[in-house]
């Protein structure tokens, strides 16, 4: 933050990028395989996945809404950024440890090519289970639910209510367990008059996006990354085969693996 004006710190994502590519190399050597077979190929292209999660959290943070063409041109920046160094990094390995057994004949050897470490940089996960650990929005989706209710043990209720709108709506004066049990009916803020408009926009949840969002955020994201992007497109139950089949058609032109 600089000025009161929220930014992504690329310098610090850059040192990240840098470190985690490093990190990701060492695994691959410090491993147990089941086959000799897996080992070989795992360890002759070296391939990591470095990806990203808390999407979501980055443009609420940033008050972007998920579906806008301001939310697609981050994404751009983010990914490209994060591309670029990976293969940096895996440059700076080569240089160290040698580029990849299997480089000979690869997209790498010709005359355009360069020595690198890692045949792949970059894979974006589901992230489902890290994220929560890591106590953030996974991999490139978009919140699922502001507010939900937990069932434990003993029948007992837990509301959970997202972070960064429970201090939005705390500091703004709106927030109420009454408000939040509402929230959690439907997971959304479409038709909670006590939530201020703005704040709808940047709020939106996963069903309020329409399939082609999901979509065209997968595709850009998809431009930047080696391997595939994970990505859920939400239908409404009433959506047809047709509209299922237009989702797909959709990402196969815009790219998607």
């Amino acid at each position: 933050e600089e000025e009161g004006i929220k930014k992504v710190d690329y310098d610090k994502l850059k040192r990240i990028v840098h470190t985690a590519a490093r990190f990701l190399d060492d695994v691959i050597d410090m491993s147990r395989y089941p086959l000799e077979k897996i080992k070989k190929m795992a360890r002759g292209n070296r391939k990591i996945g470095l990806g990203v999660m808390g999407y979501a959290d980055l443009l609420i943070i940033l008050g972007i809404p998920y579906n806008s063409e301001e939310a697609l041109e981050l994404a751009q920046r983010v990914m490209s950024f994060i591309q670029d160094e990976s293969k940096n990094a895996s440059r700076e390995l080569a240089k160290e440890r040698g580029v990849f057994p299997n480089f000979k004949g690869s997209i790498y050897d010709s005359p355009d090519g360069y020595e690198i470490r890692n045949a792949t940089t970059t894979t974006i996960a589901p992230t489902g289970t890290l994220s929560i650990i890591a106590d953030c929005s996974s991999g490139v989706e978009p919140l699922f639910a502001i507010s939900f209710v937990k069932n434990v043990m003993d029948n007992d209720r837990l509301l959970e209510v997202n972070k960064y709108f429970k201090k939005l709506a705390t500091d703004e004066g709106f927030y109420s367990k009454e408000v939040m049990e509402k929230i959690a009916e439907s997971g959304n803020l479409k038709d909670i008059n006590e939530i201020p408009s703005e704040y709808k926009r940047i709020f939106v949840t996963a069903h309020e996006i329409s399939p082609k969002w999901h979509v065209r955020t997968q595709a850009v994201f998809q431009k930047f990354v080696d391997n595939a992007v994970s990505k859920t497109v939400n239908f409404p139950s009433s959506a047809t085969v047709q509209d299922v089949e237009n989702a797909y058609m959709l990402a196969y032109r815009l790219g998607c693996k």
